[in-house]
């Protein structure tokens, strides 16, 4: 006759397929976060949103430069006809992302009456229910969303929860895709931060 099983080991089936499915899980989250960093879905739209980073008195660091002539890039291509520049002002500074922003495409040939400006968010989740805002004041429901990669397909889970239609550009930091997959703090923050992202603002 066989002997029934001990709690101990049903309790350890128990949590070793619980670990299993949530590996699981991540695994799918980390292979989403790479295919959404490493294609670039950008179309015609109402506006090509920038998502802020870091400015240094009055410069945009590498990181935001980065997303600037990116998207410098697409509105020269007639993707869109308004450049929607987001990012609020960081511990210290005296002028907000966005205003840093403007400066910069304007010295590359953008007009004043083709850009907008969020200027409050502290965060991507902010910044980007701010300038969805925008664009619905103004009847506008697409968007070429630029960023990183890896924040790729949590701006898109969020777009969607705000209600527009989002395109992911992203913009690949130099020197492209080698550097981008040294990355892996992000990548793997990103593979938390993304799925959170269906349920909260994040």
């Amino acid at each position: 006759m066989l002997r029934p099983e001990r709690p101990f080991y049903l309790r350890r089936r128990v949590v070793l397929g619980a670990a299993g499915a949530i590996a699981v899980l991540w695994l799918g989250s980390v292979g989403a976060v790479l295919t959404w960093a490493l294609q670039d879905d950008a179309r015609k739209a109402d506006a090509i949103v920038v998502m802020g980073a870091a400015q240094y008195q009055g410069k945009p660091s590498p990181v935001l430069r980065a997303r600037l002539d990116h998207a410098l890039a697409l509105w020269q291509r007639g993707l869109a006809p308004r450049l929607l520049l987001t990012g609020g002002i960081g511990e210290g500074d005296t002028a907000s992302e966005a205003a840093v922003s403007r400066v910069y495409v304007m010295n590359h040939g953008v007009p004043d009456t083709a850009i907008l400006l969020e200027h409050d968010g502290r965060t991507s989740a902010q910044s980007l229910r701010a300038a969805v805002d925008l664009l619905h004041a103004r009847g506008l429901g697409t968007a070429v969303v630029v960023s990183d990669p890896f924040h790729m397909l949590r701006l898109e889970i969020l777009g969607r929860r705000y209600g527009i239609d989002p395109y992911t550009s992203p913009a690949l930091p130099a020197p492209g895709a080698q550097h981008l997959l040294r990355r892996w703090g992000n990548l793997l923050a990103e593979s938390i931060k993304a799925p959170l992202a269906l349920l909260v603002d994040w």
